[in-house]
């Protein structure tokens, strides 16, 4: 028996995909900009194992077995990395077992970390180690995947067909070692349209959907790549705030309309605006991806003080990933008293809070205890 162990990362859009050009190939209609989170607290797991003695792909996600023939992506993703290998071991059967560490289908790109980690993984079994190649395999299983195969943040270009629709690494993860992140769970079930099926239906019915393809992104991707080189914070986060609405504003004009957000969303939008606004410059910025959860990105600075905010008006509220200190943080009066007077999120809308901070792409674990499979390739 052959096997291979892998975490590979969420990422979290900046510039947001939405809509393809080609169900099949999965071609998107605009090019996406993605910051990568790092494995040490949001990643998917995956062991892959290649055996004779085994008698069929089987695959086990979060405990429960799957039924792989059901998932046509799965099927193709499979039967395309088979093709493109040599090895004699191939055409022997796969058991895959894979896990993440946070909510799947909640609008928190499980799907993304999983295919990522899924190809990464099977690619290694495999042989095949171009990173352009395996981030075009990944994009088969899910398009955002094809941006979790680098660390940093990453470019996805729509490009025309399979060859030419691949993601690149705008800059690795220690080009701007303050970016921070913190994800505010808002809920951690699933979600209630599925990110492929709430695309369809944009772009057969959304009007605005043309505009921000044609007009719209073209002009923000540039920007954004100027940003994140110059490492220009103010303009990185007006950017990414602005794609967010502008995403969820096709969303809306969708028939009939795709909802992702809810009350605690624009909530969390609202206290960004008043932090950003006491400050006169932005020094946080939101993204919501199809569905209620939040990811804030910001700079060291800021990490602290906007916890003990949220802790002031929600007490108790876990902090799970890296460590955040806040005891030794001393609010300004003048930024307490803004949100006092206008209080923006209640005090039991969250679930947790996750810290982390941009980091590297897929890593491959050699501890034989970190594989998921036992010794006959079944779940441990």
């Amino acid at each position: 028996m052959r096997s291979i162990t892998v975490k590979a990362p969420v990422n979290i859009a900046v510039i947001k995909y939405w809509g393809k050009r080609d169900e099949n190939l999965i071609i998107p209609l605009n090019d996406s900009i993605s910051g990568t989170l790092s494995i040490d607290d949001m990643c998917a797991h995956t062991s892959v194992a290649s055996s004779p003695q085994f008698t069929s792909d089987r695959m086990w996600l979060n405990g429960e077995e799957v039924d792989i023939s059901a998932n046509k992506r799965l099927v193709n993703c499979l039967k395309q990395i088979r093709s493109e290998s040599t090895h004699d071991w191939t055409h022997h059967s796969l058991h895959i077992c894979s896990r993440n560490n946070f909510p799947t289908a909640a609008g928190l790109a499980s799907s993304a970390a999983g295919y990522a980690c899924l190809m990464y993984s099977l690619a290694t079994l495999y042989g095949i180690e171009s990173p352009e190649r395996i981030s075009s395999l990944a994009r088969i299983g899910s398009g955002s995947a094809c941006r979790s195969v680098y660390g940093g943040f990453v470019q996805w270009l729509k490009g025309t067909d399979s060859q030419t629709s691949v993601a690149r690494q705008i800059v690795d993860e220690t080009y701007w070692p303050e970016m921070r992140v913190l994800v505010l769970v808002v809920r951690d079930t699933q979600k209630d349209t599925s990110s492929t099926a709430g695309m369809q239906l944009t772009v057969a019915t959304s009007a605005l959907m043309k505009h921000r393809v044609e007009v719209v992104v073209p002009a923000r991707v540039e920007a954004m790549v100027k940003a994140i080189k110059d490492r220009d914070f103010h303009s990185f986060a007006e950017i990414t705030m602005k794609d967010s609405n502008g995403f969820h504003a096709v969303c809306e004009d969708t028939y009939p309309p795709l909802q992702y957000m809810n009350d605690t969303s624009r909530s969390v939008r609202r206290f960004c605006h008043q932090y950003n606004e006491y400050y006169g410059a932005n020094r946080v910025a939101y993204t919501f991806d199809a569905g209620p959860n939040a990811c804030l990105y910001l700079l060291d600075r800021d990490v602290a003080p906007v916890v003990k905010l949220l802790l002031r008006y929600q007490t108790g509220l876990e902090v799970k990933g890296q460590a955040v200190d806040v005891n030794g943080v001393e609010l300004e009066s003048g930024l307490t008293a803004r949100f006092d007077d206008k209080p923006c999120i209640g005090s039991d809308s969250l679930r947790y809070i996750i810290s982390t901070r941009v980091g590297s792409g897929p890593q491959v674990l050699t501890d034989e205890h970190q594989c998921l499979l036992d010794g006959q390739g079944l779940p441990k």
